[in-house]
C-alpha cells in the first residue's frame, strides 16, 4: 500500500492543501464562422498550416517557463503573463483566455512557422471528437465556437491549406478524470488509481478511436468540398506525451509531501509507472492504428518529454537566483493548486509549457520535411528545442 497512510490525517501544508482542494475539480477544461459556397478547386492564395483538436495542440500552458513552487511575483520568472504588477493571461492566450480555448502565442502551429505562410490555430482546450465534426454531421459547438470542421471549411476556401495537424481523443478517454482520480488517491484516499483507470480507458477506447476516425473523415470531406484533392495537402494525426516521469526518474520521494507541496506531481510510484509506460503507449498505439486506417501521417509524441517531465530527476525548478532555462527547467506544467491569484488556472495542469510547445513546433517542422512515413519525435538531453529529432516508427 502507499506510504502516505500515516500522514493523511495530519493537516496538509502549503501547496498540498490547495492541491487537495483542487483535486476534486481537476478535470482539464480542456465565434462560429460562416460556411461559403463550394469552390471548384483548391485556392491558389497564400499557403496555410492549420491545427485542430484539444488542449495539447491549442497551446494550453504556454504561459509557463518551467515551474516554481514559490509565491513571489512572477514565480521566479516562470510566469510569462506577469506584467510587473499583476498577471494578464491574455498576453499569452489573446482573446481565447476569456473563452478558455487558450490558444497560446507559442502553440505548436506557431512554432512551425516555416511550414506555410499563415499559421491558423482552430484547436480549443477541452475539445472532444464531436467538437471536430461538422454541425450537419453531429458536430457540437464548444465555448462559443462552431465545430472545428465548419471553421476549417472557411479557412480552406480563404487559404491554400498545405498541412492539417490534429490532436484529439484524450478527452474522449477521460484524461482529466484520470488525473483527478490519481491525485485524489495520492492526497486523500491512500489508494492506487491505475487499475480502475485502466478499466476506464479500455472501456472508452473503441468509441474514442471511432470518433478520431470520424474526425479525420470529416476533415477530408470538408477539404473535398472546398475543391482539394488529398494530394493537395497533408493530414497529420499526433499522439500525446507523458507529463510525468516513471517512478525511477522522480525527483521527490513517494512518502512525505514534497511531491504535492513543491513538485506538483502528487502521484504514487505505481500510478506514475502505469501512466508513463502503459497508458501513454497504449493510446499512442491506438491512434497510430487510426492514422494508418485513414491514410493520415502519424506523429508519435509519447517520448517527446522524456527527461523533461514534471518532477523529473533530469530537471530542476527555477529559483530567485536561478532563472528558467530551456535546457534545465521542466517542459510541462505541474498540477496547479487552483489558487488563481498566485499560480494561474487549473486547466493548464499537465500540459506542455512554453518550452514544451517550442519543442512541439520543432517536431512539426521536422515532420513537414518528411513527405511520407510515420515518425516519433524525441528530445536530446541538455539541449533546447533545437535538439528535437525524428525517429522512424
Amino acid at each position: 500500500m502507499p506510504e502516505n497512510c500515516s500522514s493523511i490525517t495530519r493537516s496538509t501544508p502549503g501547496l498540498g492543501r490547495r492541491l487537495l482542494a483542487a483535486a476534486f475539480a481537476l478535470p482539464l477544461t480542456v465565434a462560429g464562422l460562416a460556411v461559403a459556397a463550394p469552390a471548384s478547386a483548391a485556392p491558389a492564395g497564400s499557403t496555410a498550416s492549420v491545427t485542430l483538436g484539444d488542449s495539447y495542440i491549442s497551446g494550453e500552458a504556454g504561459r509557463w517557463m518551467g515551474n516554481a513552487a514559490g509565491t513571489t511575483d512572477g514565480h521566479n520568472g516562470t510566469d510569462r503573463a506577469w506584467n510587473g504588477s499583476s498577471a494578464d493571461p491574455s498576453v499569452v492566450y489573446g482573446a481565447t483566455a476569456a473563452s478558455g480555448c487558450d490558444r497560446s502565442d507559442v502553440a505548436e502551429v506557431v512554432g512551425a512557422a516555416t511550414v506555410a505562410q499563415s499559421q491558423i490555430n482552430l484547436a480549443c482546450s477541452g475539445a472532444v471528437t464531436a467538437n471536430i465534426f461538422r454541425a450537419a454531421d453531429g458536430g457540437q459547438s464548444l465555448k462559443g465556437e462552431a465545430p472545428q470542421a465548419d471553421q476549417l471549411a472557411t479557412v480552406a476556401r480563404q487559404n491554400n491549406v498545405k498541412l492539417i495537424t490534429l490532436s484529439i481523443g484524450g478527452n474522449d478517454l477521460g484524461f482529466g478524470s484520470i488525473i483527478s482520480d490519481c491525485v485524489q488517491d495520492y492526497l486523500i484516499w491512500n489508494s492506487y488509481c491505475h487499475d480502475s483507470a485502466q478499466s476506464a480507458v479500455d472501456s472508452k477506447m473503441p468509441t474514442a478511436m471511432a470518433g478520431v476516425g470520424k474526425a479525420i473523415d470529416e476533415i477530408r470531406a470538408v477539404m473535398a468540398d472546398a475543391g482539394y484533392a488529398q494530394s493537395d495537402y497533408r493530414l497529420v494525426l499526433q499522439s500525446y506525451p507523458s507529463p510525468i516521469p516513471r517512478s525511477a526518474e522522480m525527483r521527490y520521494p513517494e512518502s512525505g509531501w514534497s511531491r504535492s507541496d513543491t513538485g506538483g506531481c502528487p502521484f504514487w510510484n505505481a500510478d506514475a509507472d502505469w501512466a508513463r509506460d502503459s497508458m501513454v503507449p497504449q493510446i499512442s498505439k491506438a491512434l497510430a492504428g487510426v492514422a494508418a486506417t485513414k491514410g493520415a501521417q502519424f506523429l508519435d509524441l509519447s517520448d517527446m518529454l522524456q527527461g523533461r517531465e514534471v518532477c523529473s530527476t533530469a530537471t530542476q525548478q527555477p529559483t530567485a537566483s536561478s532563472a528558467p532555462s530551456a535546457t534545465s527547467s521542466e517542459w510541462a506544467r505541474f498540477v496547479d493548486g487552483g489558487f488563481n491569484t498566485t499560480q494561474g488556472v487549473l486547466q493548464e495542469s499537465m500540459h506542455p509549457n512554453y518550452y514544451g510547445q517550442l519543442a512541439l513546433g520543432r517536431c512539426l517542422t521536422l515532420l513537414w520535411g518528411q513527405s511520407s512515413g510515420d515518425y516519433a519525435c524525441r528530445n536530446t538531453a541538455g539541449q533546447d528545442a533545437s535538439g528535437m529529432y525524428l525517429a522512424a516508427r
